[in-house]
């Protein structure tokens, strides 16, 4: 070829490099291409399943508005963009929870069913307005799904009830639903069914005429009370408490039959959050028991009733309580004091100066 071993590898080393250089250009390209592709492909089109409440989906076959469009852009056809909370925000309506329960009118499975009851009581929670233009019809709607034979949608249900229930101009509707579903909690032994029912329940002012059904439970609250599901106990000692301060309901309270460990819901080692619950729950027993017409009437209680447990000969309350005074969480201390001035001297003798403690913390003044 006429040229040095020197020259011929300086030429090789420069094609080299240009080759180096057109490989590593054509990879810059590419990546480019698959970039602005990625960037202009559109999102999948929206179906009529659940959807998160934070992304909006104008609606079956149409496609949702891409990530990096502003939300203040307006569609085509003039339908809303961007987050359904922050259109809210800016007081227009996305529609979420209407087509929302729409969709539940239509025919569902149950796990179906399930996902857009929990999706509506979101909503309820988060979209104030949109829940506030709900309607009566509405919540007759979500109460019927209390009869579905499957505990997932009754549970969800009844979140949701309980998510409508803040609003105030839907409570007495959803009172209708206080007697079926004391009979749920009753009748299905579901901790986590318990736990939906009971704080619906706990939010809602119980009307006279559900009395009659809550003295029919009462066993059955007494039982959610001494399981071991401590959510579902500060729920079912939440009602009881509340309970405990209607006069046609104490007896049956107090007569209700309980299990002879009972007291160990007053032992130092339960959750600080139980206790204070159970503590509150004998204190109004006590002041409820000390009212002069209860005590003008002379009851009688069967020998496993939680009086006998609480205020009987042999009870170990006093024990309990004085363990208590020196408990660890302030709140629990104090509670239990109230529940001891409360046994040591009855509500009409509270005021007089010369009412003293006596060596008995159930006997003073009976």
């Amino acid at each position: 070829m006429g040229m040095s071993i020197p020259e011929c590898l300086g030429q090789l080393d420069i094609r080299k490099g240009v080759v180096g250089l057109a490989t590593g250009a054509g990879a810059i390209y590419l990546l480019y291409k698959a970039i602005k592709a990625g960037i202009k492909c559109q999102p999948p089109i929206c179906t009529n399943s659940p959807i998160c409440i934070a992304r909006e989906c104008p609606g079956p076959g149409e496609r949702a508005l891409p990530p990096e469009a502003p939300a203040s852009e307006a569609s085509s056809v003039g339908g809303p963009k961007g987050l359904a909370i922050e259109r809210e925000r800016h007081g227009r309506d996305s529609g979420e929870l209407r087509r929302l329960l729409n969709s539940l009118e239509c025919k569902q499975d149950e796990y179906a069913k399930s996902m857009i009851l929990h999706s509506i009581t979101r909503c309820v929670y988060l979209l104030e307005a949109e829940a506030s233009a709900c309607t009566v019809d509405d919540i007759r709607l979500v109460g019927c799904m209390l009869d579905d034979k499957d505990n997932s949608v009754k549970i969800q249900a009844l979140n949701t009830l309980k998510a409508f229930s803040g609003i105030r101009k839907f409570r007495l509707k959803i009172q209708e639903h206080s007697i079926k579903v004391l009979e749920l909690i009753s009748t299905i032994w579901d901790s986590e069914l318990h736990i939906a029912g009971l704080r619906l329940l706990n939010n809602l002012p119980l009307p006279d005429f559900v009395h009659p059904q809550l003295r029919r439970v009462m066993p059955s609250l007494m039982e959610i009370l001494q399981c071991d599901y401590i959510l579902a106990q500060v729920q079912a000692i939440r009602l009881l408490s509340y309970l405990a301060q209607k006069n046609d309901l104490l007896y049956d309270i107090l007569n209700c039959q309980v299990h002879s460990n009972f007291l160990n819901l007053f032992q130092s080692t339960q959750p600080g959050s139980l206790l204070f619950e159970v503590l509150v729950f004998a204190e109004r027993l006590s002041e409820g028991r000390n009212v002069p017409h209860y005590r003008a009437v002379k009851w009688h209680y069967n020998e496993q009733s939680l009086h006998e447990a609480l205020f009987g000969d042999e009870s170990r309350l006093a024990d309990r309580l004085l363990a208590l005074v020196i408990h660890p969480e302030e709140d629990v201390q104090i509670q239990a004091c109230k529940v001891i001035v409360s046994l040591q001297c009855p509500q009409d003798l509270r005021p007089r100066p010369s009412c003293q403690p006596s060596s008995s913390f159930f006997n003073c003044g009976e």
